[in-house]
């Protein structure tokens, strides 16, 4: 996989544009509806962007060709899963928090402060050297943030995102990662014998692109640290994932909701993303607004949307929610949803038959005969959108014990 440039860009045939080889991303837990392809390797930037000169201001922003294969798993540095940035050496021209707000960077030409141009990113002053003999920063010298993730699991790419930022981003980057219990601060997170693993090497980057980066490393991480070299601006981190949940709290909850994003539940495939991706549908907490939930184009045959999931492990639900807050128009019309079993022949039953939704509503169904289940696909008829899918349940003593134990295999 090449990157070709944009016709906007003003050098085309750089060669330092040129992707370099990246380590190939192996799923600690892959499945054939999941896994990163072998092959991929991502663009690599370097180089100045065209300075702002008016007009639509992603005009000549470098993206992949293709999105990354990554992109679709959950970012476990967004905000709205509890994810924060807990500390910054240096955050002068542009605070730290920036870096995991979920919407796009946004950039306004005319908006300055006193401390110079405002940035929707995080932006640290320009370093220098110790004389006018040594004016430039020494080699290896760096700027940090410290990223709590929103829910600990094992990363599989990260886009460090120079969105707006042409000439004053960072020469390279670098992102580590660790795993601590609890809420550790930063003076822990930094303290002797915690051990840092790296998920991204130092590397070259390009301003107002996304440069993102396989990840092979099979552990379970809570923290992040990202350094740009020697300082500058990054407008967004993501670090794409797979939710690993501490067994030992599941356990403590009994009953919880077993599709939840922050507990390991995982939306594998739709059927429709055109509005909105449906990880929405299992976000914690209730929509706030149209986009946050899951909404489909407009059909025009006769079929009919769905979503499919994989619970944290295999579990026992009791009771269903399936929530259509915000959506009023276009809410779906009805709803089923069916356990089934994995495998090439598939196969299950009916947890729920076809019920009436009603717009900006939450549906709450009891089941009478709960059975264990590991999958379950959510279809709406014909299209439109829901906000929130919630299963209430238990898991089983076998569901338990697998959790467990790949619990101890992340860990170590």
């Amino acid at each position: 996989m090449t990157a070709s440039p944009t016709p906007a860009d003003p050098t085309p045939a750089d060669p330092s544009r040129t992707p370099a080889p990246t380590p190939t991303s192996t799923p600690a837990d892959p499945t054939p509806a999941d896994s990163t392809p072998a092959d991929f390797a991502p663009p690599r930037y370097t180089g100045d962007a065209r300075p702002y000169s008016g007009g639509d201001p992603y005009g000549d922003y470098r993206a992949p060709d293709a999105g990354f294969p990554f992109a679709d798993l959950p970012d476990l540095a967004d905000r709205r899963l509890g994810a924060s940035v807990i500390a910054a050496n240096d955050e002068f021209f542009a605070e730290r928090e920036n870096l995991l707000r979920p919407e796009a960077p946004e950039f306004d030409p005319e908006r300055f402060g006193h401390k110079g141009k405002i940035m929707d990113g995080w932006e640290t002053r320009r370093r220098r050297g110790v004389s006018a003999e040594a004016p430039h920063p020494e080699d290896g010298v760096y700027d940090w943030a410290l990223v709590r993730l929103g829910a600990p699991g094992v990363v599989e790419g990260v886009v460090v995102d120079t969105a707006h930022f042409r000439g004053n981003y960072p020469q390279a980057v670098s992102v580590e990662a660790t795993s601590l219990q609890g809420a550790p601060g930063p003076e822990e997170l930094h303290a002797d014998g915690v051990e840092w693993t790296e998920l991204v090497p130092r590397t070259p980057v390009g301003g107002h692109a996304a440069n993102g980066f396989a990840v092979s490393v099979g552990r379970r991480f809570t923290h992040v640290r990202l350094r740009q070299y020697p300082d500058g601006g990054v407008a967004r981190l993501r670090v794409h994932g797979r939710v690993a949940p501490d067994p030992a709290w599941l356990a403590a909850l009994g009953t919880f909701d077993l599709v939840a994003l922050e507990n390991g539940g995982t939306a594998v495939d739709a059927s429709d993303r055109f509005y909105s991706p449906a990880t929405n549908t299992v976000r914690p907490g209730r929509s706030r607004k149209m986009d946050e939930g899951w909404e489909t184009r407009r059909r025009r045959d006769k079929g009919n949307d769905w979503i499919r999931y994989v619970l944290a492990e295999e579990a026992v639900i009791r009771a269903v929610e399936i929530d259509t807050g915000y959506l009023k128009g276009n809410a779906a019309g009805w709803a089923t949803l069916t356990a089934e079993e994995p495998g090439e022949d598939g196969g299950g039953y009916e947890l729920l038959p076809p019920t009436l939704l009603q717009p900006d509503t939450v549906h709450r169904f009891v089941l009478s005969e709960p059975r264990p289940v590991t999958r379950v696909r959510l279809d709406i008829h014909p299209d439109g959108g829901i906000a929130r899918l919630r299963l209430h349940g238990s898991l089983t003593e076998a569901g338990a014990a697998r959790l467990a134990a790949r619990h101890r295999q992340l860990t170590g």
